[in-house]
């Protein structure tokens, strides 16, 4: 039978509210323009109303929605990666430092920021198999090219560029000082 009940309760506070103002089903019922039947199955939470009746019914009973929905509030985390605190990866020749730290309840949301350094003549190997998810990059310093399966595609300062990762990408620093990038990668794959 527990698996049947709805997951929110709101059934508990309506039935409080209308009980508080001396209000039958009927009445409620009536005014939220809905069955009585309805109203107490809700208020007994054997059903979980859709937003418009909830809606209606807190018109008819003159309920604040903060009221009803406060217990459902979440403190969501602001996650705040101070450049002290930032880890850095080199490969080869290649630096990369964290901007933004994948973490596991990110689930399919999940993603991994990070600047990205290329010395002059250097370039990236890890995508070079390509991975799954998508990449999106906006060049802060310096000119560059991405490698994308046969093609090579021309990047400068200021330029953005997104593509999907499942093909072989690289990056290549094709300038006279160092190519600088911030880089975001969706799901993580260098800092996870």
């Amino acid at each position: 039978m527990a698996a049947n009940r709805a997951p929110f309760r709101f059934g508990e506070k309506l039935r409080a509210v209308r009980e508080r103002k001396g209000l039958t089903l009927k009445v409620v019922a009536q005014a939220a323009g809905v069955s009585e039947s309805l109203v107490s199955q809700i208020e007994r939470n054997r059903v979980s109303p859709a937003i418009d009746t909830l809606l209606a019914l807190a018109d008819a009973l003159e309920i604040d929605l903060e009221y009803l929905f406060q217990e459902y509030r979440r403190d969501r985390p602001v996650r705040i990666i101070h450049p002290e605190a930032r880890r850095t990866i080199d490969e080869s020749d290649v630096s990369y430092e964290e901007v933004v730290r994948p973490l596991e309840d990110d689930g399919v949301h999940a993603i991994e920021a990070y600047y990205i350094t290329i010395p002059v003549g250097g370039e990236t190997k890890r995508g070079s198999y390509g991975h799954l998810g998508r990449e999106f990059g906006i060049v802060t310093e310096g000119q560059g090219e991405l490698h994308y399966e046969t093609s090579a595609h021309p990047i400068k300062i200021g330029d953005s560029i997104s593509f999907s990762a499942t093909a072989p990408h690289t990056l290549k620093n094709t300038g006279a000082k160092p190519f600088k990038a911030l880089w975001v990668v969706t799901p993580p794959q260098r800092f996870s």
